[in-house]
């Protein structure tokens, strides 16, 4: 093992040390409640961002600083806040549907929970997907030296078999619904930061599944850099 290894490992450590100890855990509920966009954000831009070291980690055997971190990081933060607001709008949603009939299981936890989790990831993950690939090739494409970044450029840089074909029609149906089943069942100021450190598994997933299959050297070059 590598110095980057503990480093990272510590620092996920300490924050499940601020989750297990009482007085730390109660001021993260305190600022939860208090600034919940904030505390969304800040929770993403740490551990999302660790999750993409983690991978690069994975891909190239160690730990590279890539250029356009910080910029990757602040996306991953507007991600937070946006799954802040999605968390609140699709679980009283769902509990209002399920009110009036709408929707099944009305009483049920669960039923709420999974109903909850699979119309948020059915609608609003792919969505929030291409947000974040569009927002990362922009940033690698400006960090490569390009002055003007077109869509369509953007768009031939897509690999649209991992995009789709594994993040969204593997991932969501085996990794997020089951997953976000589970959160929906936590109780609310627990739910964005479980959340995000499922985001380090899915940076996991995410190298294992390039490094299986070979990266294309679009995405060599851009991870090299």
């Amino acid at each position: 093992m590598k110095l980057g290894d503990y480093l990272w490992g510590g620092l996920l450590l300490l924050w499940a040390v601020v989750l297990v100890m009482p007085s730390t855990r109660e001021v993260f509920m305190i600022m939860t409640q208090a600034y919940p966009y904030i505390s969304g954000f800040f929770k993403f831009f740490v551990l999302a961002t660790m999750g993409d070291m983690l991978g690069v980690r994975i891909l190239h055997g160690q730990w590279q600083k890539t250029k356009g971190l910080i910029f990757k990081a602040i996306i991953w933060g507007i991600i937070g806040m946006m799954i802040t607001l999605a968390f609140t709008l699709y679980s009283e949603g769902v509990l209002a549907a399920q009110d009036i009939g709408r929707l099944p299981f009305q009483g049920s936890k669960f039923g709420h929970a999974f109903l909850t989790s699979t119309m948020m990831n059915v609608t609003f993950a792919p969505f929030m997907f291409l947000f974040h690939k569009f927002s990362d090739l922009y940033i690698d494409a400006k960090y490569r030296g390009r002055k003007k970044v077109t869509i369509n450029e953007l768009i031939e840089e897509v690999d649209f078999n991992m995009l789709i074909g594994f993040s969204m029609l593997k991932t969501i149906p085996f990794f997020w619904i089951p997953c976000h089943t589970v959160v929906f069942l936590m109780p609310p100021q627990y739910r964005v930061i479980a959340s995000a450190f499922l985001s380090i598994a899915l940076g996991l997933m995410m190298a294992i599944a390039k490094k299986s299959k070979g990266t294309t050297l679009k995405e060599q070059e851009v991870l090299s850099q």
